[in-house]
């Protein structure tokens, strides 16, 4: 690896790394991995499982501002980042019901 690529490589990784352990209640559990493809850089995230709704956030906007910030970063270092938020054993979460119902008939519709 060159000079340069390492730097991206701490760069964004360690944005990663600060960032959501001044998110979480225990810093200690948490693990970042980075792998490079062809889609480009791969940051996964692992915290403990009392932390991961901290790291989400109220309807994914903590997490959707991770990667916003996420993918500033990797344009600046000409580079396409994504997070992938890893969900630990013993985890509760209950995937979320729709909140509205398909339309079944057009009469229920009103204008």
């Amino acid at each position: 690896m060159t000079k340069n690529t390492d730097a991206i490589v701490s760069s964004d990784q360690e944005f990663l790394d600060y960032v959501v352990k001044a998110l979480v209640d225990n810093p200690g559990a948490v693990k970042t991995t980075r792998k490079v493809d062809e889609m480009g850089v791969l940051l996964s995230v692992q915290t403990d499982k009392d932390d991961v709704g901290k790291l989400i956030g109220r309807q994914g906007n903590t997490a959707k501002a991770l990667r916003t910030l996420l993918r500033v970063v990797g344009m600046k270092n000409h580079a396409r980042v994504n997070l992938k938020i890893e969900e630990p054993e013993g985890s509760t979460h209950v995937p979320r019901e729709r909140t509205s119902a398909p339309v079944d008939d057009m009469d229920d519709l009103k204008l």
